[in-house]
């Protein structure tokens, strides 16, 4: 396994070849005190018996899709799923396989890019996919650009998994949170998508103003509204750090795991769209390039 570290002025970012992983990100903190702003193993041998995809490349297909499957062009493709819910891209996502570092750059702006070729019905997925991720540090930002080929129609909806924590924390209580969506995807009890996007208004899932997560645990996707012209923000008052995030994808998957204080702003297209015709296109076709760019933009809070 092997691990790339890029810096600049504000972020120090260590990178896995597996998974495309962000192991480490450090920032300072209000007291100038070096901060590592995501949840990780020290061993980087941990990840590969690590479950929840921490800090992972999510792939082919990140977050749920229903009914074991999905048609395109009237074929069937079965796909593995477990009470009927295929997760993450299956049982060896893009997360749990080896990918090529292609290039790093270490001077201004600095960046690594990976590559992954996914063969033909890997996963149970047509076509031979290839994908890109670059990891690029812009003054305070980290910027993570997805992109990806195919040489038959497939559904591709590419990720980043890390779980961040902007303090040290041991609650997400205390934690600042806004989400510029005001609506999300209404889901059933295995968490897929019913199908039916519904107002943010009076309900827990509303944090159009900055406000306390307080007690609601979320693993839910939002609708982003990309008129509001301001992303989706975290702060913490205990670091002083804020951090942004803005990206060209239509929604976002918010996930606050049980076991350990964290949080996952998984920017992407709805989950299940494959089966859920109204939900934006997720089938690529030969010849057209997927893009998916996410800035994570951190500052102090005021």
């Amino acid at each position: 396994m092997n691990q790339v570290t890029i810096k600049n002025n504000f972020i120090t970012l260590t990178v896995l070849d597996y998974g495309a992983i962000i192991q480490k990100m450090f920032l300072k903190n209000k007291d100038g005190v070096d901060t590592n702003v995501v949840v990780g193993y020290e061993e980087p041998e941990k990840y590969l018996t690590d479950n929840k995809a921490l800090g992972a490349c999510i792939g082919r297909y990140a977050g749920r899709i229903s009914n074991s499957g999905f048609h395109i062009n009237n074929v069937h493709y079965p796909i593995f799923s477990k009470d009927g819910v295929h997760l993450h891209g299956g049982q060896k996502g893009f997360g749990k396989r080896f990918w090529t570092i292609e290039q790093v750059h270490d001077g201004e702006n600095p960046f690594v890019k990976l590559s992954y070729l996914s063969k033909d019905m890997e996963e149970g997925y047509p076509g031979n996919l290839k994908t890109t991720v670059t990891y690029k540090l812009l003054g305070p930002s980290l910027f993570i650009i997805h992109k990806a080929n195919t040489d038959k129609a497939t559904p591709v909806n590419l990720t980043n998994h890390s779980y961040f924590n902007l303090d040290g924390a041991e609650t997400i209580d205390q934690w600042d949170l806004r989400l510029s969506c005001p609506e999300y995807l209404e889901t059933d009890a295995k968490l897929l998508p019913t199908g039916k996007i519904v107002s943010v208004k009076n309900s827990k899932y509303d944090f159009l103003e900055m406000k306390k997560i307080g007690q609601v645990r979320l693993d839910t996707p939002f609708v982003i509204d990309s008129s509001l012209k301001k992303g989706t923000a975290l702060a913490s008052d205990k670091s002083g750090l804020s951090m942004e995030v803005l990206t060209n994808q239509p929604g976002v998957v918010v996930y606050t795991p049980a076991a350990f204080a964290a949080i996952c702003f998984e920017t992407q297209n709805f989950p299940d769209a494959p089966n859920q015709p109204h939900f934006p296109n997720s089938i690529l076709q030969p010849g057209e390039t997927y893009h998916n760019e996410s800035e994570f933009r951190f500052s102090f809070v005021n």
